[in-house]
């Protein structure tokens, strides 16, 4: 009779035999949300690694944007994870909710913040972002993907952060080229491209998707920012890259995104549709794109 060959027994890790600076790094790699939510509900050693200062030097606040869906208060959850980095905060996301009353505290509770990232917070104002620019003496990269806001926070943000090499300063884009009438200034404006050209000579990377720059713009941005090697103008459909200007681009900038190229990186598919600017016969120009 055939002997019956045991079966080996499954063996199983168990994570609390991690070392800890293993444990931290893969605590790290979580957003905000996952940590308080669960990763420090886990055990009582998660717990207290999730209570460390050094855990929230970056705080990554991403979420779905679902606000009314969501059984907790995000702007209260991102204070307390403010409150838990101790004053070592250096990078922040925050996307959907928020507010002046958020920007100050987090000015008020670090001065050591490098990078700071805003998406989709239309209550945060050109006033407070302007006043509150000179509390980030520290700062490298700004990312303010769709706002309300002009540029006047452009300008005090130039003038009180030296060392910023990083911007991006988008904005909603209707999905089609916008429509120049002789007169009609509605959809070009250079101002945000003028503040950026005459306070951020040291600019190394800028987007500005969906931006009113004309190719004025675009030149001054050149002539006030020569260490620029990245440039993003997507959906910028008011410059045009042909001539000099063109050739200028493309001898100066290392990588560049030009006004037709495909957005489907972008994460953002923020789209506004007025037709009544067109024509019906005109439609198939605008998105033969998409």
């Amino acid at each position: 009779m055939a002997r019956k060959r045991g079966r080996k027994k499954k063996e199983y890790r168990n994570w609390l035999d991690l070392p800890k600076d293993v444990t931290v790094s893969i605590l790290q790699r979580l957003g905000a949300i996952d940590i308080f939510e669960s990763a420090q509900k886990v055990c009582m050693l998660w717990r207290n690694i999730c209570k460390d200062p050094s855990m929230w030097r970056a705080i990554d606040m991403q979420n779905l944007g679902d606000l009314h869906d969501m059984p907790y208060d995000l702007e209260k959850m991102c204070i307390h994870a403010i409150d838990r980095s101790c004053g070592q905060l250096r990078d922040i996301n925050i996307e959907y909710f928020g507010t002046d009353e958020l920007l100050i505290y987090i000015t008020q509770s670090t001065s050591q913040l490098r990078r700071l990232r805003l998406v989709c917070c239309y209550y945060i104002t050109d006033k407070k972002l302007s006043e509150l620019a000179a509390k980030l003496p520290l700062l490298e990269e700004l990312d303010m993907t769709i706002s309300s806001l002009s540029e006047e926070p452009l300008e005090a943000l130039g003038r009180c952060c030296p060392l910023l090499k990083s911007l991006k300063w988008n904005q909603l884009w209707d999905g089609h080229p916008h429509i120049r009438i002789e007169g009609d200034e509605e959809f070009v404006d250079d101002g945000e491209a003028l503040a950026i050209a005459k306070n951020m000579p040291e600019l190394r990377h800028l987007q500005l998707i969906g931006n009113k720059v004309t190719n004025d713009g675009l030149q001054a941005i050149l002539d006030g920012c020569p260490h620029l090697e990245s440039l993003d103008i997507r959906k910028c459909f008011n410059v045009t890259l042909s001539g000099n200007l063109g050739k200028r681009c493309a001898e100066r900038i290392k990588n560049l995104r030009r006004p037709n190229d495909s957005t489907r990186d972008y994460g953002f598919m923020a789209e506004i549709s007025d037709m009544d600017l067109v024509d019906e016969d005109d439609l198939g120009d605008f998105y033969h794109d998409y």
